[in-house]
C-alpha cells in the first residue's frame, strides 16, 4: 500500500513537471518552441539582410549613392485668373547634378515658361535657379543653382551601348514623392514620340521601370549607377502603365561640352528624313541585305542637298506601306554601320554645326563616300 502511494506521487509530479515545463520540449519535429504566448505570429527575432539578393544589394547600393544627387525641381508660371488677377501655377519636375558648383540636368520642359524656378536638394535646402541653356528639340535644359558647398554629382554613361533586356532604375518625384525609386529594363530602343507640342522626339528609350508625372527631367541608371538617360515621358495622360521613355544621355553630353566651351547651343541638321530597310524588304528594292537608312525626303537648301545626296524617284507600296525608292541608302556613318532608325539620330546629336559626317551611301550599285559638312537646325526644319 504504502509503495503504491509512493508510485502515484511521482507519477503526479513527473506529469505536472512534464505540462509546466513544455515550452523546452520539441516531440519528434511535430511540435516547435513556443517563444511567447502573447504573440499571434512567430518570425525571426531580428530582421537579417544576409537573406538580400544580390540585384536588391545593387539597387540598394545605387540608390544610396544616386539620391542626394536627385533634386526636386519646381516651375513657377504667372497667370490670368477668371478675373484678370495674377494667379501663380506651379509645376513639379526632377533633376539630377552633374557639376559639384550646381549644374543641374533637366527637361526643357519642365522649366518651360517658368518665371522663377526653385531647386530643393535631398536634404530640403531650397536654391533659386537659372537657366543655363535649353534644347526644345531634345527636351533638355540645363539649369544652375548656388550652392553653400560642393553638392554629390552622377556619373554620365553611355547611352549608345545600350542593349534591349539590360536593368535600368528610375530616380524622381511622381507626384511630389521625392527620392522614389523604380526599377525595370530597356524594353526597346530608338522610338520616336510626338512631345505634347507634337513635335517629335527622336531615339527615345523605351524603359517599363515605372514614370509618373514628377519623374520628368530625372535619371535613368544603368546597374552601375551611370545615367544613361533622361526621363521625359509617358504612354497616355493618367500615369504609369509600364511604357515609359527617357532622352538618350549622350544628346546632352553635346550640350554640356557646348556651354562648357562658351558656345551657344545649336542643334546640327543634316536635312533628310529617312526610313530603316534590311534583309527580305531590303533585297526587295535591289539593295544589300544588311540595309540601313533608306532617304525618303531632302529640304531644299540643306547640307545633304548640298552634298549631292539623292532623294526617292519613285513611291512604292510594301504590305500597307507606302515608301520612296530610288534614292540613296546610308549604310554607315562615322565608320558606323546604320543597324536600326534612329542610327542617323544618334549621330547628329553628338556634333555642332559645321561638324563633318562622313557617310558610306549605297547608289546604282556601288557604295560611295560622301563627306557633309552640318547646318544649323531651325525650327521649321527637318
Amino acid at each position: 500500500m504504502r509503495l503504491r502511494s509512493l508510485l502515484l506521487a511521482f507519477v503526479l509530479v513527473g506529469g505536472f513537471v512534464l505540462v509546466t515545463s513544455r515550452s523546452h520540449w520539441h516531440f519528434g519535429g511535430l511540435m516547435g518552441p513556443v517563444r511567447d504566448a502573447s504573440k499571434i505570429w512567430t518570425g525571426p527575432d531580428t530582421a537579417h539582410t544576409a537573406g538580400l539578393s544580390t540585384d536588391e544589394v545593387n539597387n540598394i547600393d545605387i540608390y544610396k549613392a544616386a539620391r542626394h544627387a536627385t533634386v526636386n525641381i519646381t516651375s513657377t508660371v504667372y497667370r490670368r485668373g477668371w478675373f484678370m488677377e495674377i494667379v501663380p501655377s506651379k509645376d513639379i519636375g526632377s533633376g539630377f547634378i552633374v557639376k559639384e558648383d550646381g549644374w543641374i540636368l533637366t527637361n526643357s520642359h519642365v522649366l518651360q515658361g517658368g518665371a522663377k524656378i526653385q531647386v530643393t536638394l535631398p536634404n530640403h535646402d531650397v536654391y533659386e535657379a537659372k537657366v543655363l541653356e535649353r534644347d526644345p528639340r531634345n527636351d533638355l535644359g540645363l539649369i544652375k543653382i548656388e550652392p553653400k558647398k560642393k553638392l554629390p554629382v552622377l556619373r554620365l554613361g553611355d547611352s549608345d551601348g545600350l542593349q534591349v533586356g539590360q536593368k535600368v532604375l528610375a530616380i524622381g518625384n511622381p507626384f511630389g514623392l521625392d527620392g522614389t525609386l523604380t526599377t525595370g529594363v530597356v524594353s526597346s530602343l530608338g522610338r520616336p514620340i510626338r512631345d505634347e507640342r507634337n513635335q517629335e522626339l527622336e531615339g527615345m528609350i523605351q524603359t517599363d521601370a515605372a514614370i509618373n508625372p514628377g519623374n520628368s527631367g530625372g535619371p535613368l541608371l544603368d546597374s552601375q549607377g551611370n545615367v544613361i538617360g533622361i526621363n521625359t515621358a509617358i504612354y497616355g495622360p493618367s500615369g504609369n502603365i509600364g511604357i515609359g521613355f527617357a532622352m538618350p544621355i549622350n544628346r546632352a553630353k553635346t550640350l554640356l561640352d557646348g556651354y562648357k566651351a562658351g558656345k551657344n547651343f545649336k542643334r546640327p541638321r543634316l536635312g533628310v528624313s529617312v526610313v530603316f530597310v534590311a534583309g527580305d524588304l531590303a533585297e526587295a528594292l535591289d539593295l544589300p541585305a544588311q540595309g540601313g537608312l533608306l532617304i525618303q525626303e531632302i529640304s531644299r537648301g540643306s547640307s545633304a542637298e548640298t552634298a549631292g545626296l539623292r532623294g526617292p524617284r519613285q513611291v512604292v507600296v510594301i504590305g500597307a506601306t507606302e515608301i520612296g525608292v530610288g534614292g540613296d541608302l546610308i549604310m554607315a556613318i562615322d565608320g558606323r554601320a546604320c543597324d536600326r532608325q534612329d542610327a542617323l539620330s544618334r549621330s547628329i546629336g553628338q556634333k555642332h554645326p559645321g561638324d563633318p559626317l562622313d557617310l558610306v551611301i549605297y547608289r546604282g550599285g556601288k557604295q560611295i563616300k560622301v563627306t557633309v559638312k552640318l547646318g544649323e537646325d531651325t525650327e521649321d526644319s527637318i
